[in-house]
């Protein structure tokens, strides 16, 4: 109960949260009002206790230890007394635990006993610079492929097929999605080209919805199910594509015979697929074979001054940044760059600004904005003059402050993430130094080291620190961008790190940011020092343990999916260009391409029956076709043959194989011994069923998996001649110094134990590339479904645009006019009046004077945004043309500022769109 103003009696309910001015029934009072000497005295009462308590503390500590202790000791003593008692117990526990233990030890110990002789074969085969034959008998098995084996290789060549397609139509939809951004920019401009954008839209949709897929997969009706005669044809191409990977300088001397805007398109599309986009460590090394091959060519026949590789764009350089940026380079940035670029753009007060004018101009205006009165102070000033007020100096200040300390920490993600970096990008880094090295001698190692960072730092890292939102650095939502003070943090960023990279200091225009020189020079020693140990990497073949000659012993073919459009591009190239890239008439490509003999049509290239030949859209289909992907099963045309003038490396592979099938059945303690040794009935009985065996395995085996004929030619033969076989080689193999008969041939034993290490390594990298597969295929689809939402954005903007700029001059449907619609009526115009507007710039062979006599008439046609023009001269029509408003559109979005029409009459582009706009649409 409250009283009001000594009048009014309040009532409330505290626990029904109800109140009354009316007396409610069962009233009773559970809180009594306080006055506030009652409050005072309570407090009071309180502090006074309180200062009682505090000067009593010793005392009352003293009091809780006296008043505690007993209870303490008495259950102290209870629990001694326990565990007294509890003695035995936990003597049996203990003996239990240490006669388990002691079991297990001597459980091991007997193992070992047991085995103690398997343990010294094992050292004897990993650690034995030569291994006896009686030892690498009990590992050969580990050299059969199992079904295992079979089963990991499918599905790395699957997964490599789907990364490859999906690469291929991200970047497709990628391209899609620009040209959109094109349009709808234009649409802005003019609603008339509303209808353009809708029919990209819906080619956007298709392409989402899986139209590309399904295009790339219509392997039935290509080149796979053609005649004997056009599959001797697809043989002859795997054969030349094979050729072309495995010999890089091929590629490199045919990338510098044509010009770079066409070498750039060749190799963002046919050489990377070639590649495979190095999806796996084969294709990756032959790459890099490539990339070294094309840039020591590059730097050899084009490049005169160290600083050209800086200064200029060099296509293997920008070839290889473009790779690296790829869907395996772009995980990389991320890792590397993504976390502290996401910090500098999440710190919402995070201001860097360093330059004075427009520092001094923000400045004013925050002036004017406090104060609500126009400023004295001069808005246009040079950088002297803005640095002349203090307010603008501390501002700066305060930048370069920030702008250090941010910097501090991408250059700690950068140095400390070394390993990061990808391999590919580091061996070129390498190769670009020692060729620039080996050109120019008297290059100082800072000079050689700058043009490393102008590879590492400025080509790869910079522009994804200044744009990360175009590298796919951080995720960013459909419609989001990052901010014009968000970008200027990133830029100012990426301009120190840029000027320490080069060991380039401020100065001239920059002479404001001098104060960070000293900040600069010690930056470049921590550059220098990563560069230089970003070269410090393994060759290739050390790296991936593998040589020209890999391919003869793995279990599966090597595949490329490539489009009819590609293979007929490249054939194309190789004939256009034949006598630079292989002068010499012996060489391996001239055979290749005198069996392929010309550049097939897409259409001969698929068959009679591919295309309808009363198709009106004959030309739309075959160019539809000519994007279908085909899987190529790359072989080499020139397989190891018993009569071949050999380098010896080839046959030692041919002979390791026979070595092994003899050794299997044939006990014996040395390989002379065995070979010396006639074999018993028994033993080639064993070993026939062995091959038998073989075969059947061989049988299930998939077609793309399978080794070539000529590494199973000798299978079938009986042990005996394969014993003569090998003892042919081995005089051979000796001839070539390859091995030698005075340590009985212990060469080819240490290579054989070296491919058994190697098959248990192989093993682990294919089970790492499997799993790599899968983290890119899933980065991709990440991608791919990114671009989906980004198509998905367009298509709402698109139905806003439908809803809102809807006008009777325009069928924005496609469907018929309603009645009473009229149609914009033609305008004409003199030559003279559009000469006078400007739109009408001359007309060949005619004077100004004489413009009075042309005429033109504009006449919109029932075609949405398509003019017809007519021309006249003294009333007489000569001639008509037709104007496409979208083309205009494109003109003047690249720039295109004057046309033609009729061939002879130049007009303005910017105010021909004008004029149209205003006569015809009322903007």
């Amino acid at each position: 109960k409250f009283n009001l103003q000594e009048n009014y009696d309040y009532y409330y309910n505290i626990d029904s949260k109800e109140s009354s001015w009316v007396l409610p029934e069962s009233f009773f009072v559970t809180i009594r009002n306080i006055s506030c000497q009652d409050i005072i005295e309570e407090v009071t009462a309180h502090y006074i206790c309180q200062n009682m308590w505090s000067a009593s503390e010793d005392l009352l500590l003293r009091f809780q230890a006296t008043s505690s202790g007993p209870i303490l000791r008495e259950e102290f003593e209870a629990r001694k007394s326990f565990l007294g008692e509890q003695v035995g117990n936990v003597v049996k526990i203990q003996v239990w635990l240490f006669g388990d233990a002691r079991k297990n030890y001597l459980s091991r110990l007997q193992y070992f006993k047991d085995h103690v002789r398997d343990i010294h074969v094992v050292f004897w085969l990993v650690g034995s610079e030569n291994p006896p034959l009686t030892v690498i008998r009990k590992f050969v098995y580990l050299l059969d492929q199992s079904d295992l084996d079979f089963q990991e290789e499918l599905e790395v060549a699957r997964l490599r097929e789907e990364v490859v397609t999906k690469i291929r139509a991200n970047q497709q939809l990628e391209k899609d999605l620009n040209l959109m951004d094109i349009k709808i920019g234009l649409l802005v401009k003019n609603r008339i080209t509303l209808e353009d954008v809708i029919s990209h839209s819906k080619k956007l949709n298709k392409k989402k919805g899986g139209e590309m897929e399904r295009l790339n997969n219509t392997d039935n009706q290509g080149i796979k199910s053609l005649s004997k005669e056009r599959r001797k044809t697809l043989e002859t191409y795997q054969q030349l594509f094979y050729l072309l990977q495995t010999n890089p300088l091929y590629l490199a001397k045919l990338i510098f015979q044509m010009p770079q805007n066409k070498s750039t398109k060749f190799m963002d599309t046919v050489i990377f697929t070639l590649y495979n986009y190095a999806s796996n460590q084969r294709e990756e090394f032959l790459l890099l074979k490539l990339f070294k091959a094309a840039l020591e060519e590059e730097i050899k026949s084009k490049v005169d001054q160290v600083q050209e590789i800086v200064t200029g764009n060099p296509t293997v350089i920008k070839m290889v940044v473009s790779f690296n940026r790829g869907a395996r380079g772009q995980n990389t940035l991320r890792q590397l760059l993504a976390p502290v670029v996401r910090e500098i753009i999440e710190d919402k007060s995070l201001i860097i600004n360093t330059n004075p004018v427009e520092v001094y101009k923000a400045w004013v205006n925050q002036l004017e904005t406090q104060t609500g009165e126009a400023s004295k102070l001069p808005y246009d000033v040079t950088t002297e003059q803005a640095l002349t007020h203090p307010e603008v100096k501390n501002k700066l200040e305060a930048s370069i402050e920030n702008l250090r300390r941010v910097t501090d920490k991408v250059l700690i993600s950068i140095i400390s993430s070394l390993e990061l970096l990808p391999y590919g990008l580091r061996y070129i880094a390498k190769v670009l130094k020692n060729s620039i090295h080996e050109k120019f001698p008297d290059a100082s190692e800072d000079e050689l080291l700058k043009i490393v960072g102008n590879l590492l730092y400025y080509r790869y890292m910079n522009p994804a620190i200044v744009a990360p939102d175009g590298f796919d650095i951080i995720d960013m939502t459909a419609g989001g961008q990052i901010n014009s003070d968000q970008r200027r943090n990133l830029g100012s960023v990426a301009k120190v790190l840029q000027h320490a990279a080069s060991n380039k200091l401020f100065e001239g225009e920059n002479e404001h940011l001098s104060s960070m020189n000293n900040y600069l020079s010690e930056t470049y020693q921590e550059f220098r020092k990563y560069f230089k140990e970003a070269c410090n990497v393994l060759e290739p073949e050390e790296k991936f343990n593998m040589d020209k000659y890999t391919d003869l012993v793995t279990v599966s073919k090597p595949v490329i999916y490539i489009s009819i459009e590609e293979i007929i591009n490249t054939h194309s190239l190789l004939l256009e260009h034949q006598d630079v890239i292989a002068a010499e008439k012996s060489d391996s490509l001239n055979e290749l391409l005198e069996s392929l003999g010309e550049v097939p049509t897409v259409e001969s290239f698929l068959g009679e029956g591919a295309v309808d030949p009363n198709d009106p859209n004959k030309e739309n289909t075959l160019n539809q076709l000519s994007k279908t992907e085909i899987s190529l099963y790359l072989t080499s045309k020139y397989d190891i043959g018993d009569g071949e003038a050999v380098d010896g490396r080839s046959l030692m592979i041919k002979t390791k194989k026979l070595i092994i099938d003899v050794i299997r059945n044939q006990p014996g303690n040395m390989l002379t011994e065995i070979l010396e040794t006639p074999a018993t009935e028994q033993q080639e009985l064993d070993h026939s069923k062995d091959m038998v065996s073989r075969a059947l395995i061989d049988s299930r085996t998939p077609e793309e998996v399978k080794q070539g004929q000529p590494m199973m030619e000798d299978a079938h033969l009986p042990l005996e001649q394969k014993k003569r076989k090998i003892q042919r080689n081995l005089r051979t193999l000796e001839q070539t110094g390859h091995v030698s008969s005075k340590n009985k041939y212990q060469d080819i034993l240490n290579e054989i134990t070296k491919d058994i290490r190697n098959q248990r390594i192989h093993r682990k990298l294919r089970k790492a590339e499997l799993a790599r597969l899968q983290q890119t295929l899933n980065a991709l689809n990440e991608k791919a479904a990114f671009y989906e939402e980004q198509i998905n954005y367009y298509d709402t903007y698109i139905k806003t645009c439908l809803d809102n700029l809807k006008r009777k001059s325009i069928k924005l449907d496609g469907k018929a006019e309603p009645k009473g619609t009229k149609r914009a009526k033609p305008v004409r115009y003199t030559a003279a009046k559009l000469h006078e507007k400007g739109v009408l710039l001359g007309i060949d062979d005619l004077q100004t004077n004489q413009f009075k006599n042309v005429t033109f008439d504009i006449m919109a046609t029932e075609d949405v945004g398509i003019f017809d023009v007519r021309s006249k001269f003294l009333g007489v029509e000569m001639e008509k043309v037709q104007l496409n408003i979208q083309d205009l559109l494109e003109m003047q979005y690249e720039g295109v500022a004057v046309m033609k029409m009729f061939d002879k009459v130049k007009v303005n582009v910017n105010l021909l769109i004008y004029l149209l706009n205003k006569k015809f649409y009322g903007k």
